[in-house]
């Protein structure tokens, strides 16, 4: 397909409560998606440290003699460990890193500014994370009375989610 694909693809940010099923649901949208020909990327926010890079291998040592990005690339596969910068909201990342992509879903980034669809179970028993004010544009959830202004889809909803992302993207 390739139709969206510009200098600064669409991001669309993925939040809520641990638990709630934000990984679950971007698998599903991304192979929806992915089937549909997109080129679509992921950026996922750790509040946890996580070693990007083995202490001793050839790219970590790169990056420990200076070098500002450092790329892996196996048979199957690439791997990028860059300095981070003051640039970490989703679409800064997208901007710099994912020109060749289509689309980019984020998960995490609550505080982040951005286009923000959250994913709420009423059986995590919490409010939600996020307001219309930070970027909320849709919800994920069994909980018809949180934010009600919005359009909602249920959390099995998959096709919706994706006739809606796209819809959002041709605009």
């Amino acid at each position: 397909m390739g139709d969206f694909a510009s200098m600064n693809p669409p991001v669309f940010i993925f939040v809520g409560h641990s638990g709630s099923g934000k990984t679950t649901l971007i698998e599903k949208l991304l192979r929806e998606l992915s089937g549909m020909g997109l080129r679509v990327a992921t950026i996922k926010h750790a509040h946890h440290k996580v070693e990007l890079d083995t202490p001793g291998k050839d790219s970590y040592r790169y990056k420990e003699a200076g070098a500002v990005m450092s790329i892996l690339l196996t048979r199957d596969a690439l791997q990028l460990v860059a300095d981070a910068t003051e640039q970490r909201e989703p679409e800064q990342l997208a901007q710099r890193f994912l020109g060749e992509t289509d689309l980019v879903l984020a998960e995490g980034f609550s505080h982040t500014p951005g286009m923000k669809i959250e994913v709420l179970r009423r059986e995590c028993g919490k409010p939600p994370r996020c307001s219309i004010k930070d970027g909320l544009i849709a919800m994920v959830t069994d909980v018809a009375e949180a934010h009600p202004q919005l359009p909602h889809f249920a959390l099995e909803g998959v096709n919706g989610i994706v006739e809606f992302i796209l819809q959002r993207v041709a605009r």
